[in-house]
């Protein structure tokens, strides 16, 4: 260990030091100066490509080291988002639906999902076009709720990781955006049915997204964190008869 914590270069001729003892000693003892530069000239003639393979399988060790932690340090960031954010905001948009029966029903994670039940969930979102109404749910709670979270999502917009995450960083301004325009009327109540529509549409973009990223995340904690999981399972927000309480 001392040895690796000495300057670059007095390792460098501390090696060549030793190497060229490690000759001096060889010739010594078996006086073949024709064999030993042979075999001398061979190493030195494969050290290229023994370089270039060593630098390769270092390189891609250690970027596949950096890409895991970089993932992880994301995963705890998207953990905070539903935590904060994401899982309360699905019980909410929920409210928005006038029959979300079926939509509970497709996204009714259980303990005994596998990865087939998570691509059948992701495939009836992309297939079954969930309708939100405006005027089911109530747009003051929503916009009260978003705004006193919007310093939690500004936070997290400023977490560098994200940017290796495309689809998150989309769910992050869908949701901004959805607030903005809630925070833009003076007034929720009486809106012309023009303008209801256009805030379907919002909330329907910031649900789609929200869901998509549910499911990942949710396929994230059965993975590599089933504690967490079987409690995000017992708040599942999609099931609304969900409890902490295990039964």
């Amino acid at each position: 260990m001392r040895f690796l914590r000495l300057p670059k270069d007095r390792i460098v001729w501390l090696l060549l030091l030793v190497s060229l003892i490690l000759y001096l000693a060889d010739y010594l003892l078996f006086p073949r100066a024709e064999e030993i530069g042979f075999g001398f000239m061979s190493n030195v003639a494969f050290l290229p490509v023994y370089v270039l393979f060593v630098t390769l399988m270092i390189e891609r060790v250690l970027k596949e080291r950096e890409r895991e932690a970089m993932i992880k340090k994301l995963n705890m960031v998207i953990g905070i988002f539903f935590s904060e954010v994401g899982s309360p905001l699905l019980r909410d948009l929920h409210d928005f639906y006038p029959d979300g029966e079926e939509l509970s029903r497709k996204l009714r994670v259980t303990v005994r999902w596998h990865e087939e039940d998570y691509q059948a969930a992701r495939a009836f979102l992309k297939d079954h076009e969930i309708r939100p109404d405006s005027r089911s749910g109530d747009l003051v709670a929503l916009r009260t709720f978003l705004s006193e979270r919007k310093g939690v999502m500004l936070s997290l917009m400023e977490n560098p990781n994200l940017l290796e995450h495309d689809s998150f960083t989309d769910l992050l301004w869908a949701v901004f955006h959805l607030i903005e325009e809630l925070q833009a009327r003076r007034s929720l109540t009486g809106l012309p049915a023009s303008d209801m529509d256009h805030l379907s549409g919002d909330i329907k973009r910031a649900h789609t997204y929200l869901l998509m990223e549910w499911l990942s995340y949710m396929a994230h904690l059965q993975k590599d964190y089933p504690y967490l999981f079987s409690l995000a399972v017992r708040m599942n927000p999609m099931n609304p008869e969900a409890h902490p309480e295990v039964t």
